[in-house]
């Protein structure tokens, strides 16, 4: 019979001196639920014939386990990447006058929802949602938690039960499951598919009107992460605002991006504005504001007012609203808009980064690897913009590849702190200077040599 007797008591692992800084980051209940847990692994191995462990040997991995755990909460990156509009790190990061807002208002009460001049209940989110009407010349807006959240809202509150129009090969999967057919069901209305995956025409949709008659909204997707080419046709914006009022019908637009500016003049043509999308025609007009735009997560529909008024008063919009500190730093970015300085706007002074100077920054980071003995060259890149956005656009950048084990060095660069991400392309490690933020240099450089000399 196996003796189980010699078994470390939880008090004696939990008297350990090795636990003290894991008591202090998750506390006494989680690090004892922790050691409970080890010692029933312990008990198992020992059935199996494993020898007993000793009471540090248990606090051992029980400290291994609290350092797994606190490695799962949220923590700063340097995005060496090259992708702009990276999901997995967040999105856009926001400018500095956003943070500083953020930071000046998180630890206080804010007028949120009140009125300062009257002392009265006010209305959320008014500065942003105004600005968001100047900036796209839309009559109303509503700012919500993000563009899922704003598409479907905006089709709860304008066709449930009835039938909304999309065609076949704009009902999409677009990211984290974000299905448009799905979508449409949970808001309550009826999908009524029409022309083919690769073609839809004007008529296709004219046929649908005349077939469901008390259709309320034709729905335009915007293929914002992916791309049809070749055979393929589609109906201008325009055309299909002006058939959807002739017939008594809503256009409502899905354009993901949030762009709030032509990228074209930058050389990243393809993605329309949501100004563009109201001039056409749109009535209701969805996108993100942590994409193009450069905010914090959420989402915002723009279009006529008494629509965006109905979608206001609709029971789901108060599910999704914005919180506090994402309107805030939301608030900020708009702001950086109005008065034209885009530079402010991370995800924008990334974009409009000339080559050149990603190039000489590059070189800058070869140089002082070159003087601690690191070896690395620069190397001309071909980023991307990222986010579900511009999904064929290249953007040109460069970086700097790093010689040795490119495996264990990106590892260890994710195991610091800050952490860094690179890519590894063609066995080499490959760090991209186009996302890497202004003053993170430093961070980059002493993490590089940490990792490549451990």
């Amino acid at each position: 019979m196996t003796d189980l007797s010699h078994l470390p008591r939880v008090d004696r692992v939990l008297g350990d001196a090795s636990l003290e800084g894991a008591r202090r980051r998750l506390g006494a209940a989680a690090v004892t639920r922790l050691a409970r847990a080890a010692i029933d692994e312990a008990r198992a191995a020992v059935r199996a014939g494993a020898p007993c462990p000793t009471a540090a040997d248990v606090a051992a991995v029980v400290a291994r386990a609290a350092e797994a755990s606190l490695a799962r909460r949220v923590r700063a990156v340097v995005n060496a990447t090259g992708v702009v509009l990276h999901t997995n790190l967040g999105r856009a990061p926001i400018g500095a006058s956003a943070a500083a807002a953020v930071a000046a208002s998180a630890g206080r009460y804010v007028s949120l929802e009140i009125d300062l001049a009257t002392g009265k209940r006010g209305g959320r989110g008014a500065f942003a949602e105004s600005a968001l009407a100047e900036l796209s010349g839309a009559e109303g807006a509503l700012v919500v938690n993000n563009n899922a959240a704003a598409v479907l809202l905006a089709l709860s509150a304008v066709a449930v039960g009835r039938p909304v129009v999309v065609s076949r090969g704009e009902a999409v999967e677009i990211g984290g499951g974000f299905r448009i057919p799905e979508v449409l069901a949970r808001s309550g209305a009826r999908m009524v598919e029409v022309g083919t995956t690769n073609k839809t025409r004007l008529d296709d949709y004219a046929r649908a009107l005349d077939d469901h008659p008390d259709t309320v909204a034709i729905l335009r997707v915007h293929p914002g992460n992916f791309r049809m080419t070749g055979f393929v046709e589609r109906p201008p914006l325009g055309a299909l605002a002006r058939l959807a009022h002739a017939r008594g019908a809503l256009l409502v637009k899905d354009l993901g991006g949030g762009a709030l500016l032509d990228f074209a003049e930058i050389g990243l043509p393809g993605e329309p504005t949501v100004r563009a999308s109201v001039e056409a025609g749109s009535d209701l007009v969805c996108f993100s504001t942590d994409k193009l735009l450069g905010g914090p997560q959420g989402g915002a529909i723009v279009g006529a007012s008494a629509l965006v008024e109905r979608v206001r008063r609709d029971p789901l919009a108060r599910a999704l609203r914005v919180g506090r500190l994402a309107l805030v730093a939301l608030e900020a970015t708009l702001e950086a808009y109005l008065v034209g300085d885009l530079d402010a706007v991370p995800t924008l002074a990334a974009l409009r980064i000339p080559v050149e100077v990603v190039r000489a920054r590059a070189a800058a980071w070869q140089a002082a690897l070159a003087s601690e003995g690191v070896a690395c060259e620069v190397v001309d890149l071909e980023g991307a913009v990222g986010g579900g956005t511009l999904s064929e656009a290249v953007v040109a950048s460069a970086g700097i590849a790093v010689e040795g084990d490119a495996e264990a060095i990106a590892a260890r660069l994710r195991a610091g702190s800050p952490a860094v991400l690179g890519r590894v392309h063609e066995g080499r490690l490959v760090l991209d200077a186009r996302t890497v933020l202004p003053g993170e240099d430093a961070d980059l450089l002493a993490a590089l040599l940490a990792a490549v000399r451990a």
